[in-house]
């Protein structure tokens, strides 16, 4: 499917997961999608659990939903760093209200809890967090991804293929 003039976040942290920042960023740009890493401070270079660097482009106060067709969260334990920012919980919010794509995986939907999107919604996350994910109102199933809507949310790193699947379908309508 052609991403051509579609434009994601991707939200980065300090220890993220390496594969759930790196996969759906080339994946969707090579479906054709700009692709934008948006964290606390521009400029700023976070790393992964391993070390592995990825430079923030934009600041949470420099964005909005208006900017983006659909937002990532990748997961690790930066969702945890992420959902401490008022903007980034707000970008996600709206980001929802649009009908625009939200997709989390692993650890990410903590970000979504804090955001507040999840009542009355299905989803996935990785098992360690599902009791905050039913907590904060959702339907938990245990499989690779769920879509609800605009909603794309995934377990693991081994749920990758069918969780860039799944954002490139919701993309592309």
């Amino acid at each position: 499917m052609d991403l051509k003039g579609k434009k994601v976040a991707i939200l980065v942290d300090n220890i993220y997961q390496e594969m759930e920042v790196w996969y759906p960023l080339y994946r969707l740009r090579e479906a054709g999608a700009e692709v934008v890493t948006v964290g606390a401070k521009a400029g700023e270079t976070y790393t992964s659990k391993l070390g592995y660097p990825v430079t923030c482009e934009k600041s949470y106060d420099e964005v909005s939903a208006a900017d983006f067709h659909g937002v990532v969260v990748p997961g690790g334990y930066a969702p945890d760093h992420i959902r401490r920012h008022a903007n980034a919980l707000k970008l996600v919010r709206d980001t929802d209200a649009q009908g625009k794509l939200v997709a989390s995986i692993c650890h990410a939907a903590w970000v979504l809890c804090s955001a507040g999107i999840l009542k009355g919604r299905k989803a996935t996350c990785f098992f360690a967090i599902k009791d905050d994910v039913i907590n904060a109102g959702a339907s938990y199933s245990d499989v690779e991804v769920v879509v609800d809507r605009n909603l794309v949310t995934s377990r693991k790193p081994d749920d990758l293929p069918a969780f860039c699947r799944a954002c490139i379908e919701v993309l592309s309508k």
